[in-house]
């Protein structure tokens, strides 16, 4: 081939590739997908679908609904024999602006990076294949490109034997840490240390020390175990709402303030007491266990109410584990001194001397069991809706408990022979001042007062004695729209709320308003502070007020269904009698949680609106997750 041929073959090659790479150019895909998946809460799995968008192109809303214009985003997600699709692809808040092409209609899109999630249930433990479409299309302000759909394959293999824990089983622990320290300061425990100690310092010293320490541990962790395997799981979910349960809880305490108050001793039946004490004197790993279980015996009339006390937190708090984790805990701190006093025995002799000092500790702890105990007897009058212990009386009980806890550390209430200072000690004044400053901090309760810092102990702002007619303390808004008299039942924070789901959605549909579910139940401490610290909260408050349909459904409400609207769940099988068994399923099937508080923003058709929220003290982020919804919905 000549040279001339050759040169012209070569441009014509040059030319073509040069058209190819242009093409090329303008059919690179200007969005790029990257999916993974994450665990949720409780079973749920998340699969998120990460869209980075090229400079000066975007991607439409999933809600992007202009006749003939660009297409709207679409995901294909379908229920296998592996896992169940909760709802629609989550997306966050879009970008909008007005087409004048389409009749100046709105345009909803995504710019740069953008997030979606798609919630997944497992219906196996073993590993799952995931498998869904995107379908979307990539338009820049001069074209769009044709449709393009992106395979989504995803493979999930659980780690067993994993458990993700709730907030609150730290605070179980510490809770059990702080009443394993209140025992070792009350008589039958704390002079038990010096001749315990002395003990391990002649006969076998740290280790000895250390095995006695682990003893104590085990005993209480078995106790608390032996308490969620007896019960079970739904059985300790159920106390916290269980009416009766929580008035037997409430006579318990009581029973052991008075005798913390010295009317009498909680004691255990002196034969186990004896067969202990044979069994210590078989030596070797079982005499030290067994020595262990005679100090728990022994002391049980100081450190049963405040173990009692310690079970019963935990097992109402509704978490599985959570009288193992307390009792862990609690035998944490009543193990140490054993092992620290065991390695350095010459510290015994800075200890205190016992006395009467130790009998005023159990007094102390006598008058914040009466006053936990109100708590109790408040959940009692709330399931059943006695109206007994309303809001002012719950508070003026208080302030007379801790007035007279107040006269007490003066030294000017007695319960002992012993206790006759004539002095007050500096402890004491100071203790009295604090108290004091308390019970001043109660008193404004009684006309309507917030009191944020006891929030969740008290009943609600609603359940009280007296009602006015306008809105949060500390919100200048001065009227509330009604909604009907049929639906006048009280709300928080003088909120127009329904309680019914269907009422409520058909009055939002004639509004034409977002709705938020609540989720709640009269024996939800957390429920009551995120009403009383952050719906309370002007910016919140008019949201709710003006923006929402409010619709709150309580879990334990006890009243009875009629006969025709009784069934058996399809979720759990269980019978359907009460209105609280009936929002409990609802949550259960719709959103595969059964925990409170939770809030669900939803539109008129009753699909999710933005990702729920549960427990949110943060004011800020509460407030950005209404204003999510409300942006979503329009």
């Amino acid at each position: 081939m000549s040279i001339k041929k050759r040169i012209v073959l070569f441009s014509i090659v040059c030319m073509c590739f040069s058209v190819f790479m242009s093409f090329g150019q303008i059919q690179e895909n200007p969005v790029q997908w990257k999916t993974t998946i994450e665990q949720g809460k409780g079973d749920t799995l998340l699969v998120n679908l990460k869209a980075t968008i090229k400079e000066g192109w975007h991607i439409n809303s999933q809600f992007n609904a202009i006749p003939d214009g660009p297409l709207p985003t679409v995901f294909d997600f379908k229920n296998t024999d592996q896992y169940s699709v909760v709802n629609k692809v989550i997306e966050p808040t879009p970008l909008n602006k007005i087409e004048k092409i389409y009749d100046n209609q709105t345009l909803y899109y995504f710019e740069k990076e953008v997030n979606f999630v798609q919630k997944i249930i497992p219906k196996t433990t073993d590993s799952i294949t995931i498998k869904g479409t995107v379908t979307y299309m990539s338009c820049s302000q001069n074209m769009c490109l044709p449709p393009e759909t992106e395979e989504i394959t995803l493979k999930y293999q659980p780690l067993h034997g994993s458990t993700t824990q709730d907030s609150n089983v730290w605070w179980l622990f510490f809770g059990g840490f702080f009443g394993g320290f209140l025992a070792l300061l009350t008589p039958c425990v704390f002079s038990m240390i010096p001749l315990t100690v002395s003990y391990f310092t002649k006969n076998g010293g740290v280790k000895k020390a250390i095995i006695y320490a682990i003893s104590i541990v085990v005993i209480y962790v078995t106790l608390g175990l032996t308490i969620t395997l007896t019960l079970g799981p739904d059985a300790l979910n159920a106390l916290a709402s269980n009416g009766i349960v929580n008035l037997i809880f409430f006579l318990i305490f009581v029973l052991f303030a008075i005798s913390f108050l010295g009317a009498f001793e909680i004691t255990l039946p002196s034969s186990w007491l004896n067969k202990s004490d044979q069994m210590t004197d078989k030596g070797g790993l079982i005499g030290i266990f067994f020595m262990a279980f005679t100090l728990a015996l022994v002391s049980f009339s100081c450190t049963g109410p405040i173990i009692g006390s310690l079970l019963v937190e935990a097992a109402v708090n509704g978490n599985i584990i959570g009288p193992a984790i307390g009792m862990f805990g609690f035998a944490l701190a009543l193990s140490i001194p054993f092992m620290v006093f065991a390695a350095f025995p010459t510290m015994l002799k800075k200890l205190p001397k016992s006395g009467g000092w130790l009998s005023k500790v159990k007094v102390i702890l006598g008058f914040l069991e009466l006053a936990l105990a109100m708590k109790f007897l408040s959940t009692f009058d709330l399931v059943y809706q006695l109206g007994i212990l309303k809001r002012e009386i719950f508070i003026a009980v208080w302030i007379v408990i801790f007035s007279l806890f107040g006269f007490y550390m003066l030294g000017k209430l007695k319960f002992e022979e012993y206790e006759n200072e004539s002095k007050t000690s500096i402890s004491g004044l100071i203790s009295s001042i604090l108290i004091f400053s308390f019970v001043v901090y109660l008193i404004p309760g009684l006309w309507g007062a917030p009191i944020k810092l006891v929030s969740g102990f008290l009943p609600p702002s609603f359940y009280k004695e007296w009602n006015q007619n306008t809105g949060p303390m500390n919100s200048n808004s001065s009227t509330v729209t009604t909604i009907a008299d049929t639906h006048s039942q009280p709300c928080p924070q003088n909120l127009n709320c329904f309680h019914d789901y269907e009422e409520g959605l058909a009055y939002a549909k004639k509004e034409n308003k977002p709705i938020l579910l609540d989720f709640t139940g009269w024996s939800c401490v957390n429920c009551r502070k995120m009403e009383d610290n952050v719906w309370s909260d002007p910016l919140v408050w008019e949201k709710l007020n003006n923006d929402y349909v409010l619709i709150s459904l309580y879990v334990d409400d006890t009243t009875v269904l009629p006969e025709n609207e009784q069934m058996i769940s399809k979720t759990t099988g269980k019978k359907i009698k009460t209105i609280g068994n009936k929002w409990s399923d609802f949550q259960t099937e719709k959103f595969q949680t059964n925990s409170q508080p939770y809030y669900v923003i939803i539109d008129t058709n009753g699909e999710k609106l933005s990702e729920p929220v549960a427990y949110e003290p943060n004011v800020t982020k509460y407030a950005a997750f209404l204003q999510a919804g409300i942006e979503n919905f329009k």
